[in-house]
């Protein structure tokens, strides 16, 4: 191969490399334009790692987007909101039901609670209808 040949080879793989790790750099994958199944191992990793009292409702729709369900009640002085993310794929009908997703529980817009058991507590505690 002449060196004409070479070096425009060497350019090309240069520039392959700079266009992928600015990809890599700038590109921010966000829930919203994830496919249903990575966006459920997506918010399955991100609940796992939440701690509660660290974090508000405003952080977790900015890191998860919007809930698939949701609920709120003020109780008092308190507003009270569980928000639902997809976390598990049970039926391929199309709906997001409770079943298929983790409860969020938040009190004054702080998490409070995770999973079937803060969401159980909500709903015994203040009696919803």
């Amino acid at each position: 191969m002449s060196k004409k040949v070479i070096f425009w080879i060497f350019i090309a793989i240069i520039a392959y490399g700079v266009f992928a790790m600015a990809v890599m750099h700038f590109y921010k994958d966000t829930p919203d334009k994830m496919q249903w199944d990575e966006r459920e191992g997506f918010n399955r990793t991100y609940i796992a790692k939440l701690q509660l009292d660290s974090i508000s409702t405003d952080q977790i729709i900015i890191d998860l987007g919007s809930p698939d369900l949701t609920e709120a009640k003020k109780v008092e002085q308190d507003s009270y909101q569980v928000m639902f993310y997809r976390t598990q794929h049970k039926e391929s009908d199309g709906i997001t039901t409770q079943d298929e997703c983790t409860a969020l529980l938040f009190k004054n817009g702080q998490l409070i609670g995770i999973g079937d058991s803060a969401y159980l507590d909500y709903k015994n505690s203040f009696k919803i209808d």
